[in-house]
């Protein structure tokens, strides 16, 4: 190992001790913060804590009454924390699908709650309750999940950017992103950017497998979790592209290979929708089927999002809407801004609906001793791959490399921390995470309630490296990063004092 790999390694060593630090005093602050606002003002629906029996009479739950416990005030104090979508993972876990709008939410989190309350913090649950138990393991495991999906990010964008303090950066702006108080209460937000960065991260080592099984847990969490799933497909297009002339089953195999992992993202999606309609719709009388059922392809989570929440296509275009939009410009300009930055950058990204001219113009452009069989052969990771103009790529040898979580950086050269010029990442790297946060821009401020999108959108890992990278540079837009961080701050501070005490806040 050379002494510019060692250092790149120490770097790294203490970037993620940094980023590990900062991630767990956050969901300190938040955590504490809360507190405070709960003690200081009067919730603004109380009904929180009002928990009716469940329809099942044969549950975890049954076995403990609640007259039982030893620290009813503790127990309390807990089960008035969770509030909004808390209410309904809460209920699953405890309960399971009762009714029909509780299929709108993944069976992810809430069965990892129910697990965690079952074994681990079983002992907990004649002190203080089996609900106020299940709230507690909530709290633990998205706390916990989102000290991991820091770390991840943190590798994921030195994979991308090349840049460790501009990876650094990008990793402490998540950490107080405007949505902190949704990763730190029983929420899903924090599973799912677990899963997402650590799948993108496994895309950029080359460990395919293990992505596609992050993405398919990202897909039982999320809704949207199966888009992870474009990474892949893009990937192995990029590959098939590439291929030289003639080489048909190398082809054939990337092709076949996307597909099969796509399924195996969106299976967990699709076979949750498949449990909800036997439930709701096997058995039923005529007269007593959901409209949703009798659909040639009968969707449970669009006719729910549609019927319990008002999710359609420009329904949240009114007038009384208008602060909900303005609560959401900020995430939406950020978003748009970061887009715009880098189509830039890289013009090359807008010829993407002209992918395969534009690759087959960069292959007849290098040399034809550069297709060896030999080079084709060893496996590398997709940011190394893609990190260089296609021409010089394919003329040079490609090594042997199989990053892992804890010694390998994914750079082809070390010693660019060490110089001045700072390293854009890729267009054909970057690419893809653009198009997926075009994607969700436009949902959320099309067709969901539009003051989600703080929220939504803060899994985008381009949104902290564009922050990052404007907090590198001078005058106005130096001014910029001012502006962002006291975005964070505010937001931050606002919500979790809205959160917390049941108002409503994106």
């Amino acid at each position: 190992m050379s002494l510019e790999e060692s250092v790149a390694i120490l770097n790294c060593r203490r970037g993620l001790r940094c980023i590990l630090c900062c991630s767990i005093a956050s969901r300190i602050l938040i955590l504490f913060l809360m507190i405070i606002w709960r003690s200081l003002f009067t919730s603004y629906d109380t009904s929180a804590s009002i928990n009716p029996p469940c329809l099942s009479a044969d549950t975890y739950a049954s076995d403990y009454p609640t007259s039982d416990v030893r620290f009813p005030n503790l127990g309390a104090a807990i089960e008035r924390s969770i509030v909004w979508d808390g209410v309904y993972f809460v209920r699953i876990a405890e309960c399971g699908y009762e009714y029909e709008q509780d299929y709108a939410f993944l069976p992810l989190l809430p069965g990892c709650i129910s697990i965690l309350a079952k074994t681990v913090f079983a002992p907990l649950v004649p002190m203080v309750g089996y609900r106020a138990v299940l709230g507690f393991s909530g709290y633990i495991l998205n706390n916990l999940a989102f000290v991991l999906s820091a770390l991840y990010l943190y590798r994921l964008s030195l994979a991308v950017t090349k840049d460790q303090k501009r990876s650094l950066r990008a990793s402490i702006l998540f950490c107080f992103n405007p949505a902190s108080i949704f990763y730190s209460s029983i929420y899903s937000e924090s599973v799912y950017a677990l899963t997402s960065f650590g799948g993108l991260y496994y895309i950029m080592t080359g460990s395919d497998c293990s992505a596609a099984f992050l993405f398919s847990l990202s897909s039982c969490t999320r809704s949207n979790g199966f888009l992870n799933a474009g990474y892949i497909c893009y990937r192995k297009l990029i590959d098939a592209l590439l291929c030289r002339k003639g080489a048909y089953l190398r082809i054939l195999k990337n092709l076949l290979v996307a597909v099969l992992l796509s399924l195996v993202i969106a299976t967990p999606f699709i076979s949750f929708q498949v449990f909800g309609y036997s439930n709701i719709c096997k058995g039923c009388s005529i007269t007593e089927t959901r409209t949703w059922c009798k659909s040639r392809l009968p969707l449970m989570y669009k006719y729910i999002q549609e019927q319990y929440w008002g999710v359609g296509f420009l329904k949240y275009f009114q007038v009384k809407q208008t602060p909900n939009f303005l609560l959401a410009l900020p995430s939406l300009s950020l978003s748009l801004c970061s887009i715009v930055h880098y189509m830039k950058l890289c013009p090359e990204v807008i010829q993407f609906i002209g992918l395969l001219s534009f690759s087959q113009k960069k292959l007849s452009t290098s040399s034809s001793s550069s297709t060896k069989s030999t080079n084709q052969s060893n496996p590398v990771s997709f940011s190394q791959k893609y990190s260089v103009p296609v021409s010089q790529r394919l003329r040079r040898h490609r090594p042997n490399i199989r990053a892992t979580m804890g010694e390998d950086y994914l750079y082809e050269n070390p010693s660019k921390f060490n110089k001045a010029k700072k390293v854009q990442p890729s267009h054909l790297v970057i690419l893809p995470f653009i198009l997926h946060l075009m994607f969700l821009s436009a949902t959320a401020l099309f067709v969901m309630h539009v003051q989600v999108a703080t929220r939504f959108l803060s899994s985008s890992p381009v949104l902290y490296w564009y922050a990052s990278q404007v907090m590198e540079y001078g005058g106005s837009r130096r001014k910029l990063g001012y502006v962002i961080w006291a975005y964070s701050a505010f937001y931050i501070l606002i919500g979790s004092l809205l959160f917390s005490n049941f108002y409503p806040f994106t």
